[in-house]
Formats: structure tokens, sequence, C-alpha cells
């Protein structure tokens, strides 16, 4: 199967300088936010149970790293790699026995880990949606991007910061639904500013 076109589209790649447009990732991510911050509240206690158990579920480690995998497979196999474009082969390998590895012999926190790898694979389309946008309201896209950059160097870097977060999180109902509504709210905004501005 070819992806090229995907990847083309992705990061605007084409000859046409088509791409994914500012809207479009507005809107999938406004959706994304809104909805899962309105389950974050509807189902707040079964959600808190659920979080606290996160940090340490090898099996959500492991499907977040099986998608890091896939999606890291992907970008090595359709970038521009420059001058190391004779190491592509060779990346092709070591990708997927890193996952094995890491599966192996990296079990502490690897929910975790794995999800800051997504987060730091996901800011990208992001960035790249927003980049040398005119309206100042793009500014949306790139905060949340550079707060998933942030926030996935830590993750994996120093995984035990999530499930200290989480622990402070769900100590207090108020907190959860604090943050809930926050995010809920950004999603909101995102979503009114997609359909009006971009």
């Amino acid at each position: 199967m070819n992806l090229q076109p995907l990847y083309d589209w992705i990061f605007h790649q084409n000859a046409d300088g088509s791409g994914l447009t500012l809207k479009t990732a507005g809107l999938a991510l406004g959706v994304l936010l809104l909805a899962g911050h309105v389950v974050a509240l509807m189902a707040s206690d079964k959600l808190m149970s659920a979080a606290k158990t996160f940090p340490r579920n090898r099996g959500w480690g492991i499907a977040l790293l099986l998608v890091a995998t896939v999606w890291s497979l992907f970008l090595v196999k359709h970038m521009d790699m420059g001058e190391f474009f004779t190491w592509r082969e060779r990346i092709l390998i070591i990708v997927p026995v890193s996952f094995v590895l890491v599966v192996v012999y990296v079990p502490e926190f690897l929910a975790v880990r794995a999800l800051g790898a997504v987060l730091l694979l996901a800011s990208a389309p992001i960035l790249q949606a927003a980049f040398l946008q005119p309206q100042t309201s793009r500014l949306l896209l790139p905060i949340l991007a550079y707060a998933w950059i942030i926030a996935g160097m830590f993750f994996v870097g120093m995984p035990y910061l999530l499930r200290d977060w989480i622990t402070w999180l769900t100590q207090k109902p108020t907190r959860w639904k604090m943050a809930a509504f926050a995010g809920a709210a950004y999603g909101a905004a995102m979503i009114v500013l997609a359909l009006v501005d971009y």
C-alpha cells in the first residue's frame, strides 16, 4: 500500500502546497477534546479509577507503544531524510526491534512512556497545520501541541510524574471536574474558531 499521498497531505508536501488545513485540524481536535472531556465529566467515578491504574497498565502500554511504532515507521518510510537517506532501511528495522526490546526490558511505567511518545508524534501535524497561518486564533493549536511536546518529554524521561499528577487530580472530585470543564471549554472554543475564523 502506497501511503506517500497521505504523508504528503499531512505535511503539505504536495506540489501545489495543499494538505491538512487549519480548519480541519481545529475541528478534529476540538471535537476530540470536547467529546473526551464531556465523557470525563459524565463518567467521572469510573474514569478516575481507570486513570489511577493507567500508569502501570501493561495492556495500554503495549497498545500505545504499537501505535507509536507504526506511526514512526510511517514517517521513516515516507519522509525526506536528506543526507541520511542511506539509513532509511536500517531505521525501518531498528524501530520494530526497539518496540520488542522496550516491551520486554522496560516494563516499568510502559503506558506513560508510550503515551509520551504518541504525544510527541501527534504534535507534528498540528504544528504543520498552523504554520504561517495569519489568524491569531491559530495559536490555540500550537499551544496545545507544545503542551503535548513538553508533557511527552517528561512522560518518556520521568514517567512517575504522570502517576503523581493523576493522584493529585483524583484526590478531590472537584479537581477532576474543573480539569474536565477546562478541557471541554478549550475544545468548544477550538470548534467555534475553526468554523468562523479558520
